[in-house]
């Protein structure tokens, strides 16, 4: 099945997605949307071009593991998203996902405006290979 992840920004969404097998992850896009109710009809729309049988959506908790405000907000996106696309959606720890994307881009070399442009969908590939990961341990 393909499994598509998201990575929740105020201005800017990362979306990835696995190949059938569940062992792959790839960037796929960038949303730029602000706009909550119009971000989600975006994300349903990505979901349903790849046939996605699952969503993905990393969820920013605390250091310490609690929920903080941002967590909350991306549960509610989550649940929305859901409820919109008809599809299976699951919240996955996304700690330091952003943090491993730059670190990446880093070593890529990607700098700069580029660097802004997919940052994000590299941190929601991070997500679901972090995803796909515990998949395949939970076997």
């Amino acid at each position: 099945m393909i499994i598509m992840s998201v990575d929740l920004g105020l201005a800017r969404t990362g979306i990835a997605v696995s190949d059938e097998s569940e062992t792959f992850a790839f960037p796929k896009e960038v949303i730029a949307e602000r706009n909550e109710e119009k971000l989600i009809e975006k994300i349903c729309v990505a979901a349903a071009e790849v046939k996605a049988g699952r969503i993905v959506v990393g969820l920013p908790k605390n250091m310490d593991g609690t929920l903080g405000e941002r967590a909350v907000a991306c549960g509610e996106a989550a649940k929305k998203i859901a409820d919109k696309s008809g599809i299976q959606t699951v919240m996955f720890d996304e700690r330091c996902t952003t943090v491993s994307a730059h670190t990446y881009l880093n070593m890529s070399d990607v700098r700069g405006k580029k660097r802004k442009n997919v940052v994000d969908a590299v941190a929601a590939t991070v997500i679901l290979e972090d995803y796909l990961r515990s998949l395949k341990n939970n076997v």
